[in-house]
């Protein structure tokens, strides 16, 4: 069983993985210091397990494992950390373990155990659930084979793009592949669906425009749809912009 270590305390993962190397059947492939190196690291390792820090600079460890379980090839993830109190929110995150420190080996193990009895088509098919998971702080890119996280405070808005979803942010745009619909149920509270293939964020929001022929289409705060086409609002979701644009 391949495993990755991500903890930002250098004798967290010493201590991780001297536990993990007693055994002939489990290897470290890789360890990282933070959730972005986490994300980068499965991707190009594609590990059998995480284990997973929750307290960490950037992103935090429960948001890593939301975008993990995201992943074409989810690996199982298992929180080894010193406080009980995130273990709901862990578990929304649809994590396998949760190892309190100091990790003691046979709990460790354990942990493992079960992570090895769940296959990846059974990780991949836990992302379509994500009822009672808090949401995102970021959504992830990838560029020229890296990993972009974009802070959701920063999105403009999300348009369906052939294969994927187009992020229009403060800094530009990318591709991602969350879907909308995905998008849509987890962001309702910051963000209105103006018609079938785009999303946009209420707080950019400038005003809903009266356009000839009887349509309509969002005018969005200072320069950040320049360039770009005009978002139109179908006929089917022009009550429920209105409404949610009172309620802003």
């Amino acid at each position: 069983m391949n495993i990755l270590i991500v903890d930002d305390e250098p004798l967290a993962r010493q201590r991780l993985r001297m536990l993990v190397e007693e055994r002939d059947d489990l290897k470290v492939v890789g360890e990282a210091a933070n959730g972005h190196e986490a994300l980068t690291l499965s991707q190009s390792l594609t590990p059998d397990v995480v284990l997973l820090d929750i307290r960490m600079p950037g992103i935090n460890g429960i948001e890593t494992a939301q975008h993990l379980s995201s992943s074409n090839a989810p690996p199982a993830v298992i929180f080894t950390t010193a406080y009980e109190e995130y273990a709901i929110q862990a578990f929304d995150a649809h994590a396998v373990g949760y190892v309190l420190k100091p990790v003691r080996r046979e709990r460790l193990y354990k942990a493992l155990a079960h992570a090895a009895r769940i296959n990846r088509q059974s990780l991949q098919a836990l992302q379509q659930d994500n009822a009672g998971a808090e949401p995102r702080q970021h959504v992830c890119a990838r560029v020229r084979n890296e990993l972009k996280l974009i802070p959701i405070e920063s999105v403009v808005y999300f348009q369906a793009d052939q294969k994927y979803v187009r992020v229009r942010h403060d800094n530009g745009d990318n591709l991602i592949d969350d879907s909308l619909k995905l998008l849509e149920h987890e962001f309702s509270d910051r963000f209105v669906r103006i018609h079938r293939s785009a999303l946009v964020s209420l707080a950019h929001i400038e005003a809903l425009e009266k356009i000839p022929d009887g349509q309509a289409q969002i005018r969005l705060r200072g320069n950040t749809n320049d360039g770009a086409e005009p978002l139109l609002v179908s006929r089917r979701h022009l009550a429920e912009v209105r409404r949610r644009l009172k309620g802003s």
